[in-house]
C-alpha cells in the first residue's frame, strides 16, 4: 500500500480523495426499501421485477439481489391443483383450523389421541422404479446396467386412507367407473366406522364431529 501512494504522489497525485469512477454508482440498501419491495411483493405476488425496480428507483440487479439474499424469495410457476376454493371453503378450513388449536390448547395429548385425517391418493397398477431405485454396485470399468424407459400403468385405483397417530384405521378402494359423490362419503362414513370400531374402540363410544373433508376430531 506504501509503495502505491508513492508511486502516485511522485507523478504528480497528491489527492487522497477517491477518484471518479465509471458505470452506474453504486445503490444504498436500506431497510425502507427492502421493506417497500416485500410489501408490494405481498399483495401481488405476480409482479414483474421491472415493475419494482420502476416503482421503488433502483435496478433490476438490485431489485433481483433483494429477492434472494435479503428475502429468501423466488419466482416459481403455479402448479395445477384440483380445484380452487371458493370463499366458504376458505372459511370453513379456518374457523376448522381454530377449534382445532383451541382443543389442541386445552390438552395437546388427548387432541392427538383423537385426532383422525384422512387423504386420497392414486395407485398405479404397476409403478416403473426411478433412476435411484435401479442403481447398482459395479466394479472400476464395468458398464452399468441399462434400463428401458417405462411410463406409469394406464390402469388405476383411487385410495382413501384413514389414519391417527398409532397408524392407519382405514383403506377404502374406489371401484371402477364410480365417482365420489355425497353418497359415496355418507356410505365411506359407515366403512370407516366399522373399522373404528374393531381398531379404536375407545375413540368409537365418543361422537364423531366432522370437521373438514381431510381432518376429523373425536370429541
Amino acid at each position: 500500500m506504501v509503495k502505491k501512494w508513492f508511486t502516485e504522489f511522485r507523478c504528480g497525485h497528491t489527492s487522497t480523495s477517491d477518484a471518479e469512477r465509471s458505470g452506474r454508482p453504486k445503490e444504498v440498501i436500506t431497510p425502507e426499501i427492502v421493506d417497500k419491495i416485500h410489501e408490494m411483493i405481498l399483495d401481488d405476488r405476480r409482479m414483474k421485477v421491472r415493475e419494482l425496480a420502476h416503482a421503488v428507483g433502483i435496478s433490476t440487479e438490485r431489485v433481483h439481489h433483494f429477492l434472494h439474499e435479503y428475502l429468501d424469495m423466488r419466482k416459481l410457476s403455479a402448479r395445477w391443483v384440483p380445484r380452487l376454493l371458493t370463499l366458504d371453503h376458505k372459511r370453513n378450513r379456518m374457523t376448522t383450523s381454530k377449534e382445532c388449536l383451541a382443543m389442541f390448547s386445552r390438552n395437546p395429548d388427548e387432541f392427538l389421541r383423537r385426532f383422525v385425517t384422512v387423504d386420497e391418493t392414486w395407485i398405479y397398477h404397476n409403478t416403473p422404479e426411478t433412476k435411484e431405485q435401479s442403481k447398482q454396485w459395479v466394479s472400476q470399468g464395468e458398464r452399468g446396467p441399462k434400463k428401458a424407459k417405462q411410463s406409469l400403468s394406464a390402469n388405476k385405483v383411487m385410495a382413501t386412507v384413514f389414519w391417527d397417530a398409532r397408524g392407519v384405521i382405514h383403506i377404502d378402494y374406489l371401484e371402477k367407473g364410480k365417482t365420489i359423490t355425497g353418497e359415496y362419503y355418507s356410505k365411506l362414513l359407515d366403512r370407516f366406522y366399522v373399522d373404528l370400531k374393531q381398531k379404536r374402540p375407545h375413540l368409537a363410544k365418543k361422537c364423531c364431529s366432522i370437521k373438514t373433508m381431510h381432518v376429523w376430531t373425536l370429541v
